[in-house]
């Protein structure tokens, strides 16, 4: 989807171990579609003994070049970002095949429970079946040989999305919370606007230099680049009043004005996110509708609700 900034230059090396910063390798899965760029990046921290961050789907190819990467290392921990299923599933081998640990904030669940006859859009890209060893909170730590990897909760695309940072480095794994090569999906209700808007503000507090990403090259100035975001979804939130205060009252009827220049296959994500947006400015009291926010709902103004 479209973004503040895109850079395409990112060459994903399917099946090598890359080094993007000291003591940091990456391993692109071939796993190429609207949603994933190029691919899903597992990440490989560590010398002697190592961290596995997001280790993919369960791809036989990608679980291959992880093996080779690794030469035998002892893998301690293997974290994981959220549990869409081109980040997670694969912890389950690779845990069996290294003794290693699976941490993450928690197992799959959505930002908020179903309205009736609601059907969630993304629960088959969801990785049910997930449980962590170790549940890892928000600001604790794991440690291994040489390195320590934080977790942030960044909750927004997932409820339980974390970003991991690499202690001492200054280096973020941002996982699908924050990329370079496109926005972010939030989709209810697995995922929640007025969520990701407080983690882009949580991310800012930070002075960090260097964030490595799920998808696409790292960004080697995320500061500049989260207040690019942050513009960008407040932009959406203006274009999203701005429709309704022009008389659309269905979510497709704003999206096929907003996201005109955008690729009609990711025009269904489209739709998640005005309605995150619009789950947001009901909320908030700025937008008005008749049961719960839903995809197949009718939206007005509330008073005093357009600048």
């Amino acid at each position: 989807m479209e973004g503040p900034d895109f850079k395409l230059d990112f060459q994903p090396a399917y099946g090598e171990a890359v080094p993007v910063a000291d003591g940091v390798q990456r391993i692109t899965v071939n796993n190429p579609s609207p949603f994933t760029f190029h691919g899903t990046n597992s990440y490989i921290v560590g010398g002697r003994s190592v961290a596995v961050i997001d280790p993919g789907p369960e791809d036989d190819a990608h679980f291959d070049a992880l093996m080779k990467a690794l030469d035998g290392r002892e893998v301690t921990h293997i974290a994981v970002s959220h549990t869409h299923r081109d980040h997670s599933p694969l912890s389950r081998r690779l845990k069996a095949a290294t003794g290693a640990l699976i941490v993450a904030e928690g197992p799959h669940r959505a930002a908020r429970p179903l309205h009736q006859g609601e059907i969630n859009p993304f629960a088959e890209s969801s990785d049910m079946a997930f449980q962590p060893d170790i549940v890892l909170g928000d600001g604790q730590t794991i440690e291994g040989d040489g390195w320590a990897l934080t977790g942030l909760a960044t909750p927004g695309h997932t409820a339980n999305h974390m970003a991991f940072a690499l202690e001492g480095t200054g280096t973020v794994f941002s996982a699908d919370h924050v990329m370079a090569w496109a926005t972010s999906i939030v989709a209810p209700p697995d995922g929640a606007m007025s969520d990701y808007m407080a983690s882009l503000e949580k991310l800012l507090t930070r002075d960090d230099r260097l964030y490595l990403p799920g998808h696409g090259g790292l960004l080697s100035e995320p500061a500049a680049f989260l207040r690019g975001l942050r513009a960008h979804r407040r932009m959406r939130e203006r274009a999203v009043l701005e429709r309704i205060k022009a008389g659309d009252t269905s979510i497709p009827e704003m999206v096929k004005i907003i996201y005109a220049s955008t690729d009609p296959r990711l025009h269904g994500a489209a739709a998640l996110s005005v309605l995150a947006h619009i789950e947001d400015l009901v909320e908030r009291g700025q937008v008005e509708t008749d049961g719960p926010p839903s995809l197949s709902g009718h939206y007005r103004l509330a008073p005093g609700g357009a600048a």
